[in-house]
């Protein structure tokens, strides 16, 4: 099972696509919670350099609700990341799939709900308006 929804930008800039990424999860009813530079900080931590690579924290509000309402320790799988990175041919958009990163909780109720989550995120990657 794939445990991310994935989509390549050839020829695109990292920071335009954080924008265009951000703007397609606002408008599939997601916030940005948590922004990690991962570049940055391997570079401030082991003063190792590479390529961009940020990860973004995408949250639901009503969803995550209705999620920990059914199962209370879900939070430690909470926030959605969304991982831009750079490649040789230009930017991957790599989201979780949340059906996938929650199939170790038996709970049905739960199931359903990361499925609903998982057709957002899905909607919100292929919105990306690189055009």
């Amino acid at each position: 099972m794939a445990y991310t929804m994935d989509r390549s930008f050839p020829g695109a800039r990292l920071d335009e696509i954080d924008r265009l990424t951000r703007a397609a999860l606002s408008e599939a009813g997601f916030g940005v919670l948590t922004e990690i530079d991962v570049q940055a900080t391997m570079k401030e931590k082991l003063d190792e350099d590479m390529r961009g690579y940020r990860i973004l924290g995408a949250c639901n509000p009503k969803m995550a609700h209705q999620a920990l309402g059914i199962e209370p320790k879900v939070g430690a799988m909470l926030p959605c990341n969304v991982i831009l990175r750079e490649t040789d041919e230009g930017v991957e958009v790599s989201a979780i799939d949340p059906q996938a990163s929650m199939s170790a909780i038996d709970n049905d109720e739960l199931k359903r709900v990361a499925g609903q989550v998982r057709d957002m995120l899905a909607r919100a990657v292929e919105g990306i308006d690189a055009a």
